[in-house]
Formats: structure tokens, sequence, C-alpha cells
């Protein structure tokens, strides 16, 4: 009979921030849970996460390991280190990036064919994975990083084609056959789904990719879904009738950082200048603003962004991607004094910040997000009410869950998916006077704000218990973990 410490599960990550994190996460809770964990990616991934990895080790003795496999830049059509999406020059490039991680195939395979113990089980959504697995003769189980809310939207409007009706990008379609009363417009759809975009800038059928993914997750064993019952309960048990197949719901992932601790040994940053920063304020009063590391803001709209921040009768913390933190903004920075100005008032970190422990801080009484489903659970799991900004990809479907299923954030406005490299209004979306009203907006504590405060913090307790031993994902897991034994049992 197989035990729980003789597992070998192999995670195979999509290359992007979106799926490293939470994989590696769900990586740390396996391990916590007893597996050997072998989490395969390229050179400069694994470099960016070796850290995290060795933390997660030092907490718990925790069985886990990174193994950098050779990505061929040059073979696969790309500048030499673009090994992550986030590393790449030019959006046009995305498709190509997906298709071409077909390239750690055979180098995976040789890893595979030495590994000891041998592989019990293979997560991954990749679609070449499905191949790998059935050399190997293991189970495969897909993993998604979008909500079961996305994944039944989108499964019925690709079954019903009413997206494809629709005559204007402006014109609202509604969403057949799901629970609530869900509207879109063409024009906030993620790329894949517009049937005028049947191939990218680089030829590739993005229709075929869609095609591929879907299929790697239907001939898997079974779907490791990063969310919890309790948050989208109806739209968890329609999907799994849509599915008809094993759909497991495992997260909030994020929340097992706090489990392990991983945070507390970090010394940097729980020394980091922001948490001081917010020791200063008052519970509940600070408005976080991130977008993620994806999202592209031109200078004019970041500073449309900084004057409405400074309009706003709230203190806040805003984070700029380095690589938007350019002359222009450096410029106007220095001209407007803004820095100085913002003394007891704002925040602005350049490039990265401790996300999670700024949103579980006592002060932090908001966060102004572009709906990135990390992010949202991240916003959900600390309970805290949001802005939702919207940029791209499935952004505009979190937004719907957050703003009109769950009631527990506050619109923006903006209505159109925003095309990396293709920014319009000179790349102005949102102007000042909407963010300084939406901030004070959200911040409000009459009864509407206090009644979204009630609601937000409820779904973060409930988050928090769903990871718990007993509680749904954590029983989910173990779900996963005793399918996987039974067929390391029955070979």
């Amino acid at each position: 009979m197989a035990s729980t410490d003789q597992i070998h599960v192999i995670v195979i990550p999509l290359m992007s921030q979106s799926h490293l994190i939470p994989m590696i996460d769900l990586s740390k809770i396996l391990a916590k849970r007893g597996l050997i964990i072998t989490i395969i990616t390229t050179p400069l991934n694994a470099a960016r996460y070796q850290a995290t990895v060795d933390r997660a080790i030092r907490s718990g003795r925790l069985r886990i390991k990174l193994v950098p496999l050779p990505f061929p830049c040059n073979e696969a059509g790309l500048p030499e280190g673009c090994e992550n999406l986030d590393s790449l020059p030019s959006p046009d490039l995305q498709t190509k990036f997906l298709v071409s991680s077909s390239l750690l195939q055979a180098p995976l395979e040789s890893h595979l064919e030495k590994v000891d113990p041998r592989p019990s089980c293979i997560i991954s959504s990749l679609p070449w994975t499905k191949d790998v697995a059935y050399k190997f003769n293991i189970p495969r189980f897909a993993y998604q990083g979008i909500s079961c809310f996305t994944l039944l939207c989108s499964h019925k409007m690709m079954l019903h084609k009413v997206h494809e009706n629709v005559k204007y990008d402006n014109e609202p379609f509604l969403v057949p056959d799901v629970p609530d009363k869900i509207e879109f417009t063409y024009a906030q759809l993620p790329k894949m789904m517009r049937t005028s975009s049947s191939h990218g800038d680089d030829g590739i059928d993005l229709k075929d990719i869609r095609h591929q993914f879907k299929q790697a997750e239907i001939s898997a064993e079974g779907l490791l879904v990063n969310t919890f019952e309790e948050l989208e309960l109806d739209y968890v048990k329609s999907y799994q009738k849509v599915a008809m197949g094993n759909v497991l719901c495992v997260g909030a992932l994020s929340l097992c950082n706090r489990m392990v601790k991983d945070y507390e040994e970090m010394t940097s940053i729980d020394e980091h200048y922001c948490l001081k920063w917010l020791d200063t304020m008052k519970p509940k009063s600070v408005i976080y603003v991130c977008f993620g590391s994806l999202c592209h803001l031109l200078p004019k709209q970041l500073i449309e962004i900084g004057k409405g921040l400074e309009a706003s009768n709230s203190p806040f913390i805003w984070i700029i991607r380095e690589v938007d933190y350019n002359e222009e903004i450096k410029k106007w920075v220095k001209n407007e004094n803004f820095e100085d100005r913002l003394k007891g008032k704002g925040l602005i970190i350049k490039g990265w910040a401790p996300q999670v422990l700024i949103l579980s801080h006592p002060a932090t009484g908001g966060f102004m997000t572009h709906c990135g489903w990390n992010s949202t659970l991240e916003g959900v799991s600390a309970g805290v009410p949001m802005i939702t900004w919207p940029m791209f990809a499935e952004q505009f479907y979190n937004e719907k869950l957050i703003v009109q299923v769950l009631k527990i954030g506050i619109r923006i406005g903006v209505e159109v998916t925003m095309q990396w490299g293709e920014e319009a209004n000179d790349g102005i979306y949102v102007k000042r006077e909407s963010v300084k009203d939406v901030v004070d907006q959200l911040m409000d504590e009459g009864e509407k704000g206090q009644e979204r405060r009630r609601k937000a913090q409820e779904l973060g307790e409930r988050a928090n218990q769903a990871v718990e031993e007993g509680g749904s994902s954590y029983m989910n897991i173990t779900s996963f973990i005793e399918h996987v034994k039974q067929w390391c049992n029955l070979n």
C-alpha cells in the first residue's frame, strides 16, 4: 500500500507570474501534507523563486525542489532571456511564447526517466504535458488560475455563441444559463474570445491554442482550481456539472504563506518601509493601489492616477512597476515635487512590494486592483473591499464577480479591454476626477460603505476557514492526495 510520503508530484506551471506564484503555493501546501514535490521551470524563473522555495523547506523541512530545464529562446524565435510572460518585449510574442513552452517536453522526459522516486502524478495545464503523462503512465491533474465564475461564463458563451451575434463592440449581451444576470460587451472579452482575432499578429491560430488548452483540461484526471467553494458556490456547482469531471477548489492558495509563516522569516520584508509607514496610520484608512506585473500604463495615465489619489480624502500606497517608472514619470515627480507633497498622505513604491502583507495590515481599508485573479483572491482573503479597474484577459469577468455577485467592490468605469501596445486616447482611460471620486466612495463610512466592508470581512473569514484543517479547500486537497494514492496502489 502506497503511503503519502511516497507520492512524488511533478508540478509544471505556465511561465507566467499568474501561474508560477499560486502553483508554487500549491506545491508548498502539498509538501506540507507530506508529498514529494518537484517544480519544473526554466533557469531564470527558478532563480526568481529559489529563495521562496528555500524558505518553505526551512520552515517545515518540506521535500520540495525547483528543477530548471534549459529553454532555447533562439530556437523558439524569442529574444534571449524571455522565459516569462512579463519579460516579453512585445505583446505580439505572447502566442509564440505559449506554443514554445513545448520545447521543454524533451528535456522534461529525459529528467523523468532518471528521477527517483518515480513520479506519481503531474499537475499542469500545458497541452503537451498530457503526452508526457501518457508516456510515463501517470495521472495528470490540470490547474486553473481563474474563478469558476469565469470558467462557467466562458463555457456558456462558447456553447451558445452569443458573443458572435453582437453588431457593435459596446453592445451588451446576456450570458445564458448562469446563476445571475450577467452581461458583457464584445469589447470587454479576452482577445482569444474575439472571433475577429482568430489569428495572432504572429500568424498563430488563437482558436487552436484555446482548443488545445481546453482539451488538456478535459483529458485530465481532474481540475484543481484556485478558488474556494464558499466564495462562488453556485458557480462551482454549475461548472462541475458542465465539466463532467473532478473539479476541486483548493484556494485561496496565497493563504499558505501565512500558514507556513513564510513571510515571518523574511526580515527584509518585515522591515519594509511601507509596513512601518502603515503602522503609523489609522485602522482601515489606507487605499492600496496596484495593477499587477503585466499591466502597462502610459505616463499620462499614471499622472492622472497620482493626481486623483492626491486629491482624494484617503492616505494611499501606490505601486508603480519599475518598467513604467520611466524618465517621463521621474521628471514629473521631480518637477511637481510630488513625493514631498505626499508626506504623511501617500507612499509611492517603485517595483516589488509585499502585497499580501500590505492587504492584511490593519491600516489597509481598500484595494484598487486590475482584477487579476491572484490579486482578487488576495484582496478577498484579506477582507478588504475593492475598486475594480480591469484591463485585459479575464479581468472583466472578475470585476463582475467582485461588484455584481459578491457586492464587495465599486467599478472605476472602464468599458474596454486595454490591448498592450494599443493604448487608446493617448493612454488615458480614467481621469483624475474619477480616481478621486471612486476612492472617496469606497472609503466612505456611510451605510453602503459599511455593508461592503462587512461582506468583504465575512468573505475573508470564510477564505481562511476554507484552507484550515477540515475546511472545504483542505478536504479537496485530501481528495486529490487520496486519488493519487489510489492510483499508486493499483500500479
